[in-house]
């Protein structure tokens, strides 16, 4: 129960060391975007590594280079998908969620928080974080592909810049 054997400890330390370089190599060849945080789909292929990482480390049955491979795969997929959707709108809308509008010009846009399953005092936690003390205050709120709040404050009479890609409940883009 806590000890099988020491060829068991041995073969842990061993693939486990072979299996961390073998990833670290892959992720530095593959770019920075293969660990970003950019939507949900990334996200997956991040568990899905670690997954595999967990699996080499402690199963027998899995070879330390079946293991490489489907870091290998795993890894090549997903800078295949991010190519491609970099060139192709179409596939770009497959894999990305596109930013929505939560809060404009100080008020809750109800419609929007439904949609997103969003309840105010999410809203409130995030202009908390943000160092706003008031919802008047705010410009827009919005919550980005990755699953975070971004708050922009009021600064001027001219909609922010960084809202060019937002699009409100109805679809409009401001």
């Amino acid at each position: 129960m806590f000890f099988n054997s020491w060829f068991n400890l041995l073969r842990v330390l061993l693939v486990g060391a072979l299996a961390y370089v073998g990833l670290v190599l892959f992720l530095r060849v593959s770019g920075k975007r293969t660990l970003s945080k950019m939507n949900a789909f990334d996200l997956i292929v991040t568990v899905a590594l670690g997954s595999s990482l967990a699996t080499v480390l402690l199963s027998q049955t899995v070879a330390l280079l079946e293991g490489l491979l489907a870091f290998f795969l795993l890894i090549g997929l997903q800078w295949l998908v991010a190519w491609a959707s970099v060139r192709s709108g179409f596939i770009s809308r497959m894999v990305k969620s596109e930013p929505k509008l939560l809060v404009y010009q100080g008020k809750l846009l109800q419609d929007a928080l439904r949609r997103e399953r969003v309840v105010e005092s999410e809203i409130l936690q995030a202009l908390r974080t943000q160092g706003v003390d008031a919802l008047e205050r705010v410009e827009a709120v919005v919550l980005e592909t990755d699953g975070g709040f971004s708050v922009l404050t009021r600064s001027g009479n001219d909609p922010p810049t960084a809202l060019k890609d937002v699009h409100t409940p109805e679809g409009e883009t401001l």
